[in-house]
């Protein structure tokens, strides 16, 4: 009976999630392409699984694209005077699908858009106190209007909630 009652909460659950179907009417259209081509500035924070802010952030991001391969540089300033920086290579796919890579993040990523939502997901080797942890990333981003986004964030190791990042994105110059 214990069994079953698991099995059936699980199902409960994973039925709760939302799906990036869910979007595929929703407008303005998400295009990486499109809104990551140019200069954009973002603003976020890292809050830990109890929902405290333990770390803020500004990000300056640098697009460009030739066809369906892009590169996305991102620069990162954290509220102690840290710096960080993460270069992506991006692929669309005719599918909606995008794939990327970057130095700090572990294989593939790997997402889709429908509408105005992007789901990506990767596995991030994240450096803690001199160790590194592969975390695994569940982002939503979300496009408002042509030039502001919302991306969220979850991260979790082993299935157990780490906590969540929120970033907030403006673009500043679109590429001709």
């Amino acid at each position: 009976m214990r069994k079953l009652l698991l099995v059936l909460t699980l199902a409960l659950i994973a039925g709760c999630s939302a799906r990036i179907e869910d979007y595929r009417d929703t407008q303005p259209a998400l295009d990486l392409r499109q809104y990551f081509n140019g200069k954009v500035q973002a603003w976020g924070q890292f809050q830990d699984r109890s929902g405290k802010v333990v770390k803020r952030f500004t990000v300056d991001l640098r697009g460009s694209w030739k066809g369906n391969e892009g590169v996305l540089e991102e620069y990162f300033v954290y509220d102690d005077g840290s710096k960080q920086t993460r270069i992506w290579r991006l692929t669309a796919h005719p599918d909606g699908r995008y794939t990327g890579r970057a130095d700090d993040v572990v294989g593939e990523a790997e997402g889709r858009a429908n509408g105005s939502a992007l789901q990506w997901r990767y596995t991030l080797a994240l450096p803690v106190d001199g160790k590194v942890y592969h975390v695994k990333m569940n982002d939503w981003m979300y496009l408002h209007d042509r030039d502001t986004l919302v991306n969220r964030t979850e991260m979790s190791k082993f299935g157990l909630h780490l906590g969540d990042v929120t970033l907030f994105f403006r673009r500043v110059e679109a590429s001709q």
